[in-house]
């Protein structure tokens, strides 16, 4: 449990993923792959963190905290799947969609927040292709959405 361990001590508690709001399923296994639905920033009150547009009422850094968050969010489901989050062999794919102005042209810089938490996390294992692309809205107005592909052990 060194993972949780890991979230444990940077003072994030990882809370059980509550049921989607539409018809799918937080998590596909296929083999050794998992595809991990898209996540919003949700606090444990079920509150989107920063609502809006990034670049707009949600700033870079905020937007980043909230792609930091929706991860958070993945790696709650991943384990509610497998039980333990130390059989991740390896994070292959994120998508992270960012709620943006039309004139917003750092979406990368809000994608990191995924990405410098699972390099964080699982060190060369969290390392990963990456899509961060501009999206005209998202549900509950969050300013991102998270989804992945990761490859777990048997």
């Amino acid at each position: 449990m060194q993972i949780e361990q890991k979230i444990s001590a940077m003072g994030v508690n990882l809370v059980a993923p509550s049921a989607p709001l539409a018809n799918f399923v937080q998590v596909q296994r296929s083999g050794n792959l998992l595809f991990v639905a898209g996540h919003l920033p949700r606090k444990p009150d079920g509150t989107v963190l920063y609502p809006g547009k990034v670049g707009r009422e949600v700033t870079v850094e905020q937007g980043y905290d909230a792609a930091r968050l929706a991860t958070i969010n993945c790696l709650a489901s991943i384990k509610d799947s497998i039980s333990d989050l130390d059989n991740v062999k390896q994070v292959l794919k994120l998508l992270v969609m960012v709620n943006a102005d039309p004139e917003f042209d750092r979406h990368f810089v809000v994608a990191n927040g995924a990405s410098d938490l699972l390099v964080e996390l699982y060190g060369n294992a969290g390392r990963h292709a990456r899509s961060a692309v501009g999206m005209g809205g998202l549900p509950r107005g969050s300013c991102v959405e998270v989804e992945m592909v990761v490859e777990v052990n048997g």
